[in-house]
């Protein structure tokens, strides 16, 4: 590939992708199939309360990343270097996540359990702050769409992987790995510090390899200062450009979909389908399967056709076949149009980090990022509380799902007005 010899370092390139990998791992073990279905069906008093309770915790996760990181991007920019904030958020991630082992299978755990899975959420998100501002300074202009739908598709690889090993090793096993008991869940719980050191070791290649800018040589109390200045003109001079202000609405009400179909989607199989904890996992990992393939499978039609196209087919995909889920009964059905729809989700999630990057004027191009952080959690915490209160005052998770397909259908209709360049 010509565009490739332009990379300065491939090694650079491939270690940013392999954070993908290492960070995967937590959304799809934590967040969608296995600890959240634990926790639902182990730790709280009913599937549904325990949905409810899953929807808060998120919803108060999304509120404090919606609400501190363009301020932690805007104070990252002045002082220069990225690596130090997204070594203290994994970091942060990694504890929280391993500190989850503690949540037996009681009621005196709901608040354990909620308390540090917010924590950990929040962290993950202020992660994808500093790694996603990486990706127009380590990619060549003519292969951004592709190194974001390898990192997307790597990322999934890894999710799978993780969950193969927590299927094999924990879960479906007669005799789970290092001598663990079945007793109040062992098993199970073991899977947070599976999720954790995974997390720590294949992360370490982007802090070895990936190049981070040089720091300006501002004091901690005058980068904060001036971040904070530069935040509020950056929000003062968005309106100037109004096709990214329509793209970053669009992707904020989207974005919120797909972060609540990924949180509650193990929910849904268990809660409404009846799947036993082994049968959400493999669902998951056929998921991830589907999902790899079509994040890696559209990275290079991407670079040829745009990025706004790759989303607009993607969200029709996700709106019809998750229309679908919604209304059938058969449970060979929901395996069928489940991972059907996983085929269009990585490529909605990377398109849409790789438009952008070509939509943002380079002079302004970190600060962008910065307000496209801002994008995937300032609502973050509207689809989590929305599910949470329609499943509570229905009664039925079917009904509480369809607030996810209300997010992806404004958000396509909001879509259609970006001009891509």
């Amino acid at each position: 590939m010509p565009g490739l010899q332009k990379m300065k370092d491939r090694r650079a390139v491939a270690s940013w992708c392999f954070y993908d990998w290492a960070n995967s791992a937590f959304p799809t073990v934590i967040g969608t199939f296995i600890f959240g279905t634990y926790f639902t069906k182990a730790i709280a008093e009913t599937p549904e309360i325990g949905a409810a309770q899953w929807g808060w915790a998120l919803g108060v996760a999304g509120v404090a990343v919606a609400v501190l990181s363009p301020i932690f991007g805007a104070i990252a920019d002045q002082g220069g270097r990225r690596k130090p904030w997204l070594g203290g958020f994994t970091a942060l991630c990694v504890l929280t996540t391993a500190l989850l082992w503690y949540a037996t299978p009681e009621a005196s755990s709901v608040l354990w359990a909620l308390t540090f899975v917010a924590l950990a959420s929040a962290a993950f998100e202020f992660t994808m702050v500093f790694y996603n501002a990486m990706l127009p300074e380590i990619a060549p202009e003519s292969h951004v769409g592709r190194v974001s739908g390898w990192g997307w598709g790597l990322g999934y690889v890894g999710g799978l992987l993780a969950l193969a090993l927590c299927l094999v090793g924990f879960v479906q096993t007669d005799t789970p790995w290092f001598g663990l008991s079945k007793e109040d869940a062992e098993n199970v719980r073991a899977v947070v510090l599976l999720v954790a050191v995974w997390y720590a070791v294949f992360s370490a290649p982007l802090f070895l390899f990936t190049p981070d800018r040089p720091s300006t040589g501002l004091s901690v109390p005058a980068s904060i200062r001036a971040g904070l200045r530069e935040l509020a003109q950056t929000i003062r001079e968005v309106r100037q450009y109004g096709n990214i202000l329509w793209f970053l609405v669009a992707r904020m009400l989207y974005t919120d979909g797909l972060g609540t179909l990924f949180a509650f989607g193990g929910i849904y199989a268990a809660g409404t389908f009846g799947l036993p904890l082994g049968e959400v996992i493999m669902f998951g990992i056929a998921l991830n399967v589907t999902a790899g393939l079509g994040a890696a499978g559209f990275a290079w039609l991407d670079d040829r056709i745009g990025a706004k196209p790759v989303i607009i087919v993607s969200l029709l995909a996700l709106i019809g076949f998750g229309t679908a889920l919604l209304v059938v009964e058969s449970l060979a059905w929901f395996w069928g149009l489940g991972i059907a729809l996983g085929i269009f989700v990585g490529p909605a999630q990377s398109a849409s980090r790789s438009l952008m990057a070509r939509l943002a004027p380079e002079a302004i191009r970190t600060e962008m990022f910065g307000l496209y952080a801002f994008s995937g959690k300032a609502t973050g915490f509207l689809g989590p509380i929305a599910l949470a209160a329609v499943t509570t005052a229905t009664g039925s998770q079917r009904v509480g799902m369809g607030v996810i397909i209300v997010f992806f259908a404004v958000g396509l209709l909001l879509l259609l007005r970006v001009r891509e360049s």
